[in-house]
């Protein structure tokens, strides 16, 4: 099945006349009736009844027609589609962050992009940082932001974007949160919830352990937005990277004594071409301010 003849079979259907169909279509009557003729050969039967003045659709002409419009227009789209990619009206990013990555952290950039393009289309995917690896690996995102990876991979490009604390996060309600100053002694008869999915969980568990926290007995919280939800009911209180956007009923307040952080990482395959957008992305995010933005979220 070519395009053209289901171009020439809906003009036909549209216009129900042979020849104002091959006006339409600028090609000859005969060119016309013979690729609709190939069309009907193909799909096993007439689909247009010849009667003067009008064709009209047969039985299958009218069960095909739906499907051969669909097929015209995706056709159509697609061609459109690449011609944007072609001449930089559409441009593409594809990037995996890790669960414990908080997608603010993009948004300035994603903003200065737009400028750029009379269209983006955005792919985001999520995964723990085996998971934004194997993205990258099997060509499915262009970038990753994670904390670690943990993969030895030898096309696996790195660069540090930056390093930041960690800090406890209670509930305005909470008895603690009217403190100055939060220590270890205060937080042992605490309700914590673990964040699993972070990538510096265990590590995090181990600092806490040391001094005495019952980690063991913690809530275990899968994702980002039920943590949140969680703290904002007061049931717990949580330790969490101080990028992480919160909403104005929590507050967070450091912990003396916790020496505890992590370097967030933007990743890249070596060697694999990226599109514009995402290189673009990659050069904004290597070249941002990030002391700046770490003391806006102080």
């Amino acid at each position: 099945m070519e395009m053209h003849q289901v171009r020439y079979f809906l003009a036909v259907a549209r216009l129900l006349n042979f020849t104002r169909a091959a006006d339409d279509c600028n090609v000859t009557q005969p060119s016309l009736t013979r690729a609709i003729k190939q069309l009907e050969a193909e799909l096993g039967g007439d689909l247009f009844r010849r009667e003067r003045p009008a064709a009209q659709l047969t039985e299958l002409g009218l069960r095909m027609h739906p499907l051969l419009q669909q097929c015209y227009d995706a056709a159509s789209g697609a061609r459109m589609l690449a011609s944007s990619f072609k001449s930089g009206e559409v441009g593409a990013l594809r990037i995996a962050l890790s669960h414990s990555i908080d997608l603010s952290l993009l948004i300035p950039y994603l903003n200065q992009i737009k400028r750029q393009f009379n269209r983006l289309e955005f792919r985001f995917l999520r995964g723990s940082s085996q998971e934004v690896g194997e993205y990258l690996k099997k060509g499915e995102a262009e970038l990753g932001i994670a904390a670690e990876l943990g993969d030895d991979w030898d096309r696996l490009d790195t660069w540090p974007l930056f390093t930041e604390d960690f800090y406890l996060v209670i509930n305005r309600r909470h008895p603690l949160a009217s403190r100055d100053n939060i220590g270890f002694d205060d937080l042992r008869t605490e309700q914590l919830l673990s964040r699993n999915y972070c990538e510096h969980s265990d590590r995090l568990g181990r600092s806490l352990r040391e001094h005495g926290i019952a980690v063991d007995r913690s809530h275990e919280v899968s994702s980002e937005r039920d943590l949140i939800e969680l703290l904002e009911a007061d049931i717990g209180v949580a330790v969490i990277p101080r990028t992480a956007s919160l909403p104005d009923t929590l507050k967070r307040a450091p912990v003396d004594g916790l020496d505890s952080r992590r370097t967030v990482h933007l990743y890249g395959v070596a060697g694999r071409q990226r599109t514009a957008v995402a290189s673009a992305v990659m050069r904004m995010l290597r070249g941002a301010d990030w002391p700046q933005f770490l003391n806006k979220t102080a």
